[in-house]
C-alpha cells in the first residue's frame, strides 16, 4: 500500500511541473520562440502636435506621418504614434508637450501653433533629454542653436517657395503686366505675420518678380488670411470691390487662401489667365485641378511625403541615439499648367 501512495504522489507531482511549464511562467507577452533566444519587442512612444488638424496641408502631413511610422514597425520594434490637434491654441499645445514630457515619450514631433514659442519648447525638450523635430514651421536660426544633435527641423526653405511663386508670374508672356503700363499691380494675401514662411513668400515672391520681370510693382492691398480659405475668400472679394480691373495679379502665401481666392476671382465675373493671375503654395489636389483647367495660374508643390518622411526617419535616429543635424531642407517644385499632369 505505501508503494502505492509513494507512485500516486510522484505521479501528481510530475503533472503539477508539467502544468506550470505549460504556462510559460506567468510571461504571455513574450514572441515566440525563435530558435531559443527569444526578446521582448521593444516599443517606443511617439507624440506629435498638429498646430491644427483642419488645415489642409497638415491633414496631408499628419496621416502620412502615421502611414509611413507603420512601415516601420517589425517583430522586434514597434512604434507607438500619438498625434494631437493644437486647435490653433498655444496654451493648448504646450500643454500637450507637457503631457507627452510628464508620460516619458521617446521623442516628439511638433508641428508649432506659434514659431515664436518655440525656444519654451526647446528648453522643456531638454531639460527631460527628449529629441524633438519641428515641421513646417520653422523656429529662429537663434532658437535652433539651443540644443544641437537634439532638436532638428525638417522642412522646405520658404524663400524658395516665394521665389518660385514670383517666377510663375514673371515667366508668362507678358510678365503679368495685363494693362502694358510696366507695372505689377498685385494683391497678396498673408498667412499668418507670425509664421516665417508667410513672412518669406510674402518678401520673396515679390523680389523674384522684380529680378526676372524686370518690371516694376505695386502693391493695392495687404491682408491676413491665416491660411484659411473663407478669409481668402473675404479677403479677395473686398479687394476686388475696392480696385476692380486694376488688379493684374493675386498672390497667396498657400492654396487654401487661393482657393477662397478662386472663388471671389469667378464671383466677380474675372477670369484666371485672361484678365487677372493667381498663384499659390502646397500644391493641394483641388488647386492643381484649377490649374490644370485654367482656374489658377500655377502653384508651388510644398512636398508633405518627403518632408513626412525625413521628419519620421529622424525620429527614429534620435531615438537611436544618434545626433540630428539643425536642419533637413527638402525642395520644392513650381506647378504649371505644363506639367501639372505629373503631380497630380
Amino acid at each position: 500500500m505505501k508503494k502505492l501512495f509513494a507512485f500516486l504522489a510522484s505521479a501528481l507531482m510530475v503533472l503539477s511541473l508539467a502544468a506550470c511549464s505549460n504556462n510559460g511562467g506567468g510571461n504571455n507577452d513574450k514572441p515566440a520562440d525563435d530558435g531559443g533566444a527569444g526578446t521582448d519587442k521593444k516599443v517606443y512612444n511617439v507624440g506629435v502636435s498638429i498646430y491644427k488638424f483642419d488645415d489642409n496641408f497638415m491633414t496631408l502631413y499628419r496621416k502620412e506621418i502615421e502611414s509611413y511610422f507603420k512601415t516601420l514597425n517589425t517583430d522586434e520594434v514597434e512604434y507607438k504614434v500619438t498625434i494631437q490637434d493644437g486647435k490653433g491654441d498655444m496654451a493648448e499645445q504646450t500643454n500637450q508637450i507637457d503631457n507627452f514630457i510628464a508620460q516619458d515619450y521617446d521623442a516628439l514631433i511638433i508641428n508649432l501653433v506659434q514659431a515664436t514659442s518655440a525656444a519654451t519648447v526647446i528648453d522643456k525638450c531638454e531639460a527631460a533629454n527628449k529629441p524633438c523635430i519641428f515641421i513646417n514651421r520653422e523656429p529662429s536660426e537663434e532658437d535652433m542653436k539651443k540644443d544641437p544633435g537634439m532638436i532638428t527641423y525638417v522642412g522646405a526653405d520658404a524663400r524658395q517657395s516665394g521665389k518660385f511663386q514670383g517666377e510663375l508670374i514673371a515667366d508668362l508672356p507678358n510678365k503679368g503686366d495685363l494693362n502694358g503700363d510696366g507695372v505689377l499691380q498685385y494683391v497678396m494675401v498673408v498667412g499668418d505675420p507670425e509664421n516665417v514662411d508667410a513672412k518669406y513668400r510674402t518678401e520673396f515672391s515679390i523680389s523674384q518678380y522684380q529680378e526676372v520681370s524686370g518690371l516694376k510693382v505695386e502693391k493695392l492691398d495687404e491682408q491676413r488670411g491665416d491660411w484659411d480659405q473663407a478669409k481668402g475668400q473675404e479677403i479677395v472679394a473686398n479687394a476686388l470691390t475696392q480696385y476692380g480691373d486694376k488688379i493684374e495679379a493675386v498672390f497667396c502665401n498657400n492654396d487654401a487662401m487661393a482657393l477662397g481666392a478662386a472663388q471671389a476671382i469667378t464671383a466677380a465675373g474675372r477670369k484666371v489667365g485672361e484678365d487677372i493671375y493667381l498663384v499659390g503654395v502646397d500644391a493641394l489636389a483641388e488647386a492643381m485641378d484649377l490649374v490644370s483647367t485654367g482656374g489658377m495660374t500655377g502653384t508651388v508643390l510644398n512636398d508633405h511625403i518627403n518632408q513626412s518622411h525625413k521628419a519620421v526617419d529622424c525620429t527614429v535616429q534620435a531615438i537611436n541615439g544618434e545626433k540630428l543635424d539643425a536642419y533637413y531642407w527638402i525642395d520644392y517644385i513650381k506647378v504649371t499648367p505644363g506639367n501639372v499632369a505629373q503631380y497630380k
